[in-house]
């Protein structure tokens, strides 16, 4: 019997574990979660925005004396004036554990530019994640290409990054990931990027990250992959890529997200109409997808917009918004924001495990990240969006910071 059809048959939140020729299935036993509202960044001008904020933990180093644990938190500037008016990348940086955080300031290298091609590029859509091997912070994400400085070309986006080091924080450039002209199906590979990506980092230092590209020059569709890279303390190199993901329908599969979880990777991905999970064993191979539901086979509802991952204890969460929570003012349904426990072996959300991690207080929370704190702590960082709502328009946004840990840990 296939390990597919295994999967189908099994009653109730089981998990499969296979390994050495042997199938054996364990109830999923729910993970009790603490959640706690750290200080918020407030914005800074009412024209503006703080959106796409995610959050790096750096460790203390060994010594603990050299370096004291370090939170660094990216924000793009988000004019209110129009759809993606990104404009430059700043930093807030806390110290105290999420206590207190500095006034943000941009990032040099990070700038929104003027190119001789009469286009205005920025970076936007970035994750910061600490790459322990290494010892720097590497954000990745996409560009923003403007012609005249306002009309947007998404067939110029570029898989983008930039490289931190936490010893005198300095940032270095903006760099760009060489991608391959043509994928396996021998399409030529457009507009490739890592916009809003979760990607994982193997004990060996190369580094697992998702990225989408149009396989069609003439179409907005995305096929999303995750590629095998190599870092060598500065800048990343493309190795291979996996399994090439795809649906006819609408943009397709983007923003995908990836995890670790015990001897499997699982993927999320966005699409306009639902969200949609797969799963691999060596995180380039993937099963085909399927889309998310609850465990009684309702969809989640979760639609034209992100999810992400965590690992919390022996837990494994999708953190997600969606329709049927008395949230049809939301745009997109994007608030309040959710976390659930999943089950790994079914692919589906344990709905009596769902919690709110923030409120709709009028504002979207479509745009969250995800930071590794331990095995037992995650942090949510999520920028409020208050473009498209009337009753906040002229209030400061905030980024949001929620400690979530696993019931009864020691920090």
């Amino acid at each position: 019997m296939s390990l597919r059809l295994l999967l189908s048959v099994i009653p109730g939140s089981l998990f499969l574990s296979v390994g050495a020729g042997t199938v054996v299935a364990r109830e999923v036993k729910p993970v009790q979660l603490e959640i706690e509202a750290l200080t918020a960044i407030p914005g800074r001008d009412r024209s503006w925005d703080w959106w796409q904020a995610r959050t790096a933990f750096v460790p203390a180093s060994e010594a603990g004396k050299e370096r004291k644990p370090m939170w660094i938190t990216t924000m793009s500037e988000t004019g209110r004036g129009g759809v993606h008016n990104f404009h430059d990348i700043y930093q807030s940086l806390s110290r105290d554990e999420g206590k207190t955080w500095s006034i943000p300031k941009v990032i040099p290298s990070l700038k929104r530019t003027s190119q001789e091609e009469g286009y205005e590029v920025c970076a936007g859509d970035l994750w910061p994640t600490y790459h322990a091997r290494s010892g720097k912070v590497i954000a990745t994400g996409k560009t923003f290409n403007f012609e005249g400085g306002t009309k947007e070309n998404r067939r110029r986006e570029k898989v983008s990054y930039a490289v931190m080091n936490p010893a005198d924080g300095s940032w270095g450039p903006l760099r760009f990931l060489k991608m391959p002209e043509k994928d396996h199906g021998g399409h030529a590979i457009t507009a490739a990027n890592a916009g809003n990506t979760q990607r994982v980092d193997l004990p060996n230092g190369e580094i697992l990250l998702p990225v989408r590209y149009m396989a069609d020059q003439k179409k907005f569709n995305y096929t999303s992959v995750v590629v095998r890279c190599r870092f060598d303390g500065e800048r990343i190199s493309y190795v291979e890529h996996g399994t090439e993901l795809n649906i006819p329908e609408g943009r397709g599969l983007y923003e995908p997200s990836l995890i670790q979880h015990g001897e499997w990777f699982y993927l999320t991905l966005r699409a306009d109409h639902s969200g949609y999970v797969t799963r691999s064993r060596d995180g380039l191979v993937f099963e085909q997808v399927r889309e998310w539901t609850f465990e009684d086979g309702e969809p989640l509802g979760s639609y034209n917009t992100q999810q992400h991952w965590a690992r919390i204890g022996e837990g494994l969460f999708l953190i997600y918004t969606r329709r049927g929570a008395e949230n049809d003012h939301v745009f997109r349904h994007r608030a309040p924001l959710f976390i659930a426990q999943v089950d790994p072996g079914r692919l589906c959300v344990m709905r009596r495990t769902e919690r709110t991690l923030l409120p709709d207080e009028g504002a979207t929370l479509g745009n969250s990240g995800v930071c590794r704190i331990s095995d037992h702590e995650i942090w949510t960082t999520c920028g409020e969006g208050l473009l498209r709502l009337g009753k906040r328009r002229n209030d400061l946004n905030k980024v949001h910071v929620v400690r979530v840990r696993a019931a009864g840990t020691v920090p």
